[in-house]
């Protein structure tokens, strides 16, 4: 087997960049592309063959800030560094990355360009975010089953004794007081899952029952009029978790896709599962990194979330409903989390996905699931 190295025994710089966990590309003065790495190839979706000899313009969408800065550092000769950017491809949508341009001194007329994503570092901060919220939750639902579910009773029980001797006319307004305490119990009652802090039990689940089973619910109830398609890795190892709690899980998004569509004639929901190797969540307070490696997708066509929401979509009363509570993404969030697995949002037009991560049965890891390239995130 052929070594790729110096004669100092230090690896050669193709070596180097190809092991990169990051997206590398090398660029000409006319922004053609004369290098990819392994990682870049996955970042635009995209072989080395198809990316190679075009011009960047092609591949990223029109009027990129990343044009204008590779320009700026060839103008200037200076390396340029900038946080946040969005780049957009039609092949991957939107990606929110750190951007470094490097012009090469020894190799003129070229630069070197790094990009790292930072989805996945802000799924991490999110995710313990949302747990945040979901605690909060807990202790105000412990305090409101003891403080306002015992006089809601009082109150009822008055209302009844009321309607017994009140004239016809004033019967209506005890029947409404009687309603309204109970509509308020039932929200009581909802918050107290809240404040479960029992460990879920949990054994190996197929993933694809689960979702099979939401998508009958659905198609005889709420999404009788959608199209739904499925997408899914048959070789998915199983879940390490509880099935009635994944089912709770995954019919509350569908049943949020499907509000989303809001009858639209051409409305579709799609199912994807896919294997993820690498994928890695450092536990607050424990050296242990818990690995990931199940996705599970519930894709919308939609009109999406406002950008204004987005940040908040998990947290506890955030709804754009009339109607809604708001507390069922929370309920989702705290699931996921007792599950030790992530939930994330992504918006693009017409395409919103609640992406799901989640730990597998470590017994049942399948052979042809050993990952090639791996990365950690730590959160």
């Amino acid at each position: 087997m052929q070594q790729n190295f110096s004669a100092a025994g230090v690896p050669e710089a193709h070596v180097i960049l190809k092991s990169m966990p990051h997206p590398v590309i090398l660029l000409n003065r006319d922004l053609a592309i004369e290098y990819v790495n392994d990682s870049a190839e996955e970042f635009f979706a995209a072989s080395s063959a198809l990316l190679l000899g075009h011009p960047l313009k092609e591949i990223v969408a029109f009027g990129s800030p990343l044009i204008a800065l590779i320009e700026q550092v060839f103008e200037r000769g200076v390396s340029v560094n900038e946080y946040g950017v969005e780049i957009g491809t039609p092949r991957i949508g939107d990606r929110l990355v750190d951007i470094q341009v490097t012009p090469l001194t020894e190799y003129p007329g070229h630069v070197l360009l790094l990009l790292q994503a930072r989805t996945m570092a802000q799924k991490m901060d999110r995710q313990l975010t949302h747990r945040g919220a979901a605690r909060s939750v807990t202790g105000m639902a412990a305090i409101l089953a003891h403080e306002i579910k015992n006089p809601l009773s009082g109150i009822r029980g008055a209302a009844q004794l009321l309607e017994l001797s009140a004239p016809l006319d004033d019967k209506t307004l005890t029947r409404l007081i009687c309603e309204e305490t109970d509509r308020i119990c039932k929200l009581v009652d909802r918050m107290e899952v809240f404040s479960d802090e029992r460990p879920i039990p949990r054994e190996p689940v197929n993933i694809h029952l689960v979702l099979g089973h939401v998508k009958q619910l659905a198609l005889t109830g709420f999404a009788r009029n959608i199209h739904i398609v499925e997408e899914y890795d048959p070789s998915l190892p199983p879940v390490l978790g509880d099935k009635d709690q994944l089912i709770q899980v995954f019919l509350n998004l569908l049943k949020n896709a499907a509000e989303a569509i809001d009858g639209a004639s051409d409305g579709e929901i799609i199912l994807t599962t896919a294997y993820r190797p690498g994928v890695r969540l450092s536990m607050p307070g424990s050296r242990d990194r818990v690995s990931l490696p199940l996705e599970i997708c519930v894709i919308d066509n939609g009109p999406g979330v406002s950008d204004d929401l987005m940040e908040h979509l998990f947290d506890p009363f955030v709804t754009t409903k009339s109607s809604g509570t708001g507390l069922g993404l929370a309920l989702v969030a705290k699931i996921i989390g007792d599950h030790g697995g992530i939930i994330e949002c992504e918006c693009a037009p017409r395409r919103t996905t609640f992406r799901v991560l989640l730990p597998m049965h470590t017994s049942a890891v399948a052979h042809d699931h050993a990952p090639t390239r791996t990365g950690e995130v730590h959160a």
